[in-house]
């Protein structure tokens, strides 16, 4: 059994902006060393949810607590527990990574030491004494993250710390962020990019109109959501025959009729597609184009809300 214990505590949170309402009386409790995707589109009210657990915006009702305390009486504190990496963060030019992150050691009563050691953990020690307008996008972001991580916090929170980077770049800080597992840090990461959150993250939230739609291991969702599978076809028609739209084995039908696609959610493809195909064939029913495969965590998230996560 788990001895792992909360450490955010989120009840009946709610924050308005006039007539809007951002954070809608939700609830969250995040365990110590977990590491949690909080994904939405946009407008689904998670930067606010981030920003009130950050303590830079406080809620209109309800009651955030870390690791027992309270923003309202105990900010320096809680400052010195939580690391942050913005999507994007700016540097004075002409100070070198190393007095950067000296600078920022300084603030925590960190040594030396500590900022060389931490220039190895986010390998940029080969770029210790170049200015940071020299810097790539990729080892910025590198930069921000030992920002984060320089006062060892017992939380980190990352807003899409890898958009815009490329391939490569995001591979290498992807491997910062899963050593982190070893130091039981937890981890509450926003990202637009499925695989990432996949990659890195045992829960995944998921937020919609400043609620939670959904709450869970992957694997444990897309059980409970119904399906597995995922059968993918483009038609020549808009109108999908009785066939497919009447079949019981599919659990649900996602049919964009501008394009002409449409996505069968099942639960084994072996168990659909035989007869779906002879029909089809036996209809003169033409698909132009199939695919089959697992469902993941994209799939799901367009099955919650019908929309696409970066829309």
């Amino acid at each position: 059994m788990s001895s792992k214990k909360p450490i955010i505590e989120i009840e009946n949170l709610t924050k308005t902006f006039k007539s809007l309402v951002a954070v809608n009386d939700l609830s969250l409790s995040i365990n110590e060393g977990e590491f949690v995707a909080l994904l939405g589109p946009n407008g689904a009210g998670k930067t606010t949810l981030v920003e009130m657990i950050e303590g830079i915006q406080g809620p209109t009702a309800g009651d955030i607590k870390i690791s027992g305390m309270s923003w309202k009486d105990n900010e320096d504190a809680l400052r010195k527990m939580i690391g942050l990496s913005l999507q994007e963060t700016r540097f004075l030019d002409k100070l070198t990574v190393y007095e950067i992150l000296y600078l920022f050691a300084g603030f925590y009563n960190k040594s030396r030491q500590d900022a060389l050691d931490m220039l190895i953990k986010i390998g940029l020690a080969d770029k210790k004494n170049d200015y940071t307008m020299n810097l790539s996008g990729g080892q910025k972001q590198k930069l921000s993250l030992g920002i984060a991580l320089i006062n060892d916090p017992k939380i980190i929170i990352l807003d899409e710390p890898t958009t815009g980077l490329d391939p490569h770049a995001r591979r290498e800080l992807w491997q910062i962020l899963k050593d982190l597992r070893k130091t039981n840090t937890t981890m509450i990461l926003t990202t637009h990019y499925m695989e990432e959150a996949e990659l890195l993250c045992e829960r995944v939230v998921i937020m919609y109109k400043g609620k939670i739609l959904a709450d869970g291991k992957l694997d444990r969702l897309l059980k409970f959501y119904g399906a597995k599978e995922l059968i993918e076809l483009r038609t020549r028609v808009k109108t999908l025959p009785s066939f497919i739209s009447d079949n019981k084995k599919i659990k649900e039908i996602i049919h964009d009729k501008k394009e002409k696609r449409a996505r069968l959610f099942v639960d084994n493809i072996a168990d659909v597609l035989p007869d779906l195909l002879k029909k089809a064939e036996s209809k003169k029913f033409i698909i132009e184009d199939l695919q089959c495969r697992k469902m993941n965590l994209d799939d799901l998230f367009i099955s919650l809300t019908g929309r696409h996560l970066h829309e």
